[in-house]
């Protein structure tokens, strides 16, 4: 590494005149192997679906806290994003609802391990879960999401946790045929921020903002020789 580029791990510390970055290391798309698994059952048909959900949930036990994976890896020389296409229609980040009393760490490995792990079992604490980057609440069962909580809400529905997830130099993701992993570089996402989709609207107002979320961090490219053979889409 560069002089004044310490590593430690997965994060690094780069020390200038007047401030200090921290460095995420990620790896190129090849160093990982993407396979298939048994389908997952699809919980919400319709939007409609979902809200009602939603609200038997809440009924039962409160405010819905969910748990999101920021997860980067490298293509053709830029940061690429790690999402899960549903129905070739809804994206999403991989992650999930908490269980009652589970703290958001354990939650997000459980998350993680049940959908990219082989037979949605695996070592949970192989996840490593970084940063909390960002917040954002839902006032009502509705899809519009607010990066803060409106002081004229006193019961919101949700709140919505993005965590950094960094990888390792090698992993197996096993995703489920039902689902579709897609590599999605960082500019193109930027860019999506006209997305009318309701089902979508997660993404139209939280994934534009991760680039400029991420700015804290240097995005450091390790390139290692190590590749699998797997059918990855590369882009939406």
């Amino acid at each position: 590494m560069e002089d004044g580029l310490h590593s430690n791990g997965n994060v690094s510390e780069s020390s200038g005149n007047d401030q200090s970055h921290r460095v995420i290391d990620i790896y190129p798309l090849s160093c990982y192997y993407f396979g298939s698994k048994e389908a997952a059952p699809f919980k919400d048909e319709t939007l409609a679906d979902r809200v009602q959900r939603m609200k038997s949930n809440y009924a039962a036990h409160g405010l819905r806290t969910s748990v999101e994976a920021v997860i980067l890896v490298e293509l053709f020389k830029h940061p690429h994003l790690l999402l899960l296409q549903v129905r070739n229609s809804i994206f999403k980040l991989p992650g999930g609802r908490l269980r009652p009393g589970e703290s958001d760490i354990d939650g997000l490995r459980r998350k993680l391990s049940k959908m990219l792990s082989a037979n949605g079992s695996g070592d949970e604490t192989a996840w490593q879960v970084g940063e909390c980057l960002g917040m954002w609440w839902r006032p009502d069962f509705e899809t519009l999401l607010y990066p803060y909580l409106p002081p004229n809400v006193k019961r919101p529905k949700e709140c919505i946790k993005l965590f950094l997830v960094r990888l390792p130099v090698s992993r197996r993701f096993m995703v489920p045929k039902t689902l579709k992993l897609l590599a999605v570089p960082l500019c193109q996402i930027h860019e999506n921020h006209k997305e009318k989709d309701e089902e979508n609207r997660f993404l139209m107002l939280i994934c534009p903002s991760l680039p400029n979320i991420m700015c804290i961090f240097v995005v450091a490219v390790l390139f290692f020789s190590t590749s699998f053979p797997s059918l990855f889409p590369k882009s939406m």
